[in-house]
């Protein structure tokens, strides 16, 4: 079976020797030694001021709407995972959608600012498959408006804008560790920010708002263990050779369909990625159902991100997003992770391209 992504797993003696540690010293969580020191690593290697090491990537997005005190609405996309939306909701927002552009798939600065109303405090902008929203568009929205801006950066660990990691952007970017992204710690996520006072917030709401026996907020319980910190400090050494080959698997597709599908537009200039994903873009549903249908005949099994276009869930009030609605049911996202072979990547493509 081949299935979209397969979890990196490092060298089961680098985990190991970190859980005999645990083990030896018998904390397992309540901000143990390896998750500062997995915090203290993540922050010199993005390059940014105040990163928490959180329970996972959907948490860190309701932790960002309390830290701001968004209450209202928040304006977002209909082209992301289902948790962009439902964090808001979560936290009694009402999630505004905005379209997308045909380009790149991330939020189309101009509807945000078409949806702007009294009501408005956030925008929630999501990096589309790693690639970059428009950040001085969006900076400049919000700041003319007087919005808190959040970046849903779930798939964007690892690229960079001219030496700069995509995560350190807007008020607040949240982050992903979810066993399926680029890096890991099989469950996680961070949520990370250069302004001080936020990052006090953030620091006691994800522990019950309290430090030793003291409380001093309301909170909730964010926090992530020892062993979810012992895979990230296993993983993070080996990143530059994971993104490395998915560069390699990305490319070999490139050579073989290129010309044949749709691809997002990459960005050029000074820019690094992440490869995280590789999405192709059919003509239609019919044609994306049948080569869905063809490959997983083959038990390989590619992934619809994002499907369907979050304003058309039901409990999401639903607005005209034509290109979001026209895209979401045409886009497949083929295998793509570390161990796959350049064999198997020839064979899901000659799949792909005899149903073409």
């Amino acid at each position: 079976m081949i299935h979209v992504t397969k979890t990196y797993l490092p060298p089961i003696e680098d985990y190991q020797k970190y859980v005999a540690e645990i083990w030896q010293r018998g904390q397992v969580t309540n901000n143990g030694p390896l998750v500062r020191e997995l915090e203290e690593k993540l922050k010199e290697f993005l390059g940014v001021k105040h990163l928490f090491f959180c329970t996972n990537g959907t948490i860190v997005i309701q932790l960002a709407l309390k830290v701001l005190g968004i209450t209202k609405e928040v304006i977002t996309t209909p082209f992301s995972y289902c948790a962009t939306a439902t964090a808001p909701l979560w936290e009694n927002c009402k999630p505004v959608m905005a379209d997308i552009l045909s380009t790149d798939y991330c939020i189309d600065p101009l509807k945000v600012e078409q949806a702007i109303n009294e009501n408005t405090q956030a925008i929630i902008a999501t990096h589309v498959f790693g690639n970059p929203c428009k950040l001085d568009a969006l900076q400049n929205i919000a700041q003319k408006h007087n919005l808190k801006l959040i970046y849903d950066a779930a798939h964007a660990f690892g690229v960079s804008i001219a030496g700069k990691s995509l995560l350190s952007f807007g008020d607040i970017s949240t982050c992903s560790f979810h066993a399926t992204k680029v890096f890991h710690t099989i469950e996680g996520g961070c949520i990370i920010t250069d302004n001080d006072e936020y990052a006090k917030k953030i620091s006691l709401y994800r522990s019950f708002g309290h430090v030793n026996d003291d409380y001093f907020s309301m909170g909730i319980n964010a926090k992530n263990s020892e062993f979810h910190a012992a895979m990230g400090l296993c993983v993070l050494p080996n990143l530059e050779s994971i993104i490395k080959r998915r560069k390699e698997v990305s490319e070999m597709y490139d050579s073989l369909l290129i010309g044949k599908i749709i691809r997002p537009e990459a960005m050029a200039g000074n820019f690094e990625y992440n490869y995280a994903y590789y999405p192709v873009i059919f003509d239609s549903e019919e044609k994306l159902l049948k080569v869905k249908k063809a490959l997983e005949d083959q038990q390989i099994y590619p992934r619809r991100y994002f499907y369907p276009s979050l304003n058309t869930l039901n409990y999401i009030e639903k607005t005209e997003c034509d290109f979001a609605d026209n895209l979401a049911p045409r886009v497949l996202c083929l295998p793509l992770f570390y161990e796959i072979t350049d064999t198997q990547v020839q064979k899901i493509s000659n799949i792909v391209l005899n149903c073409l």
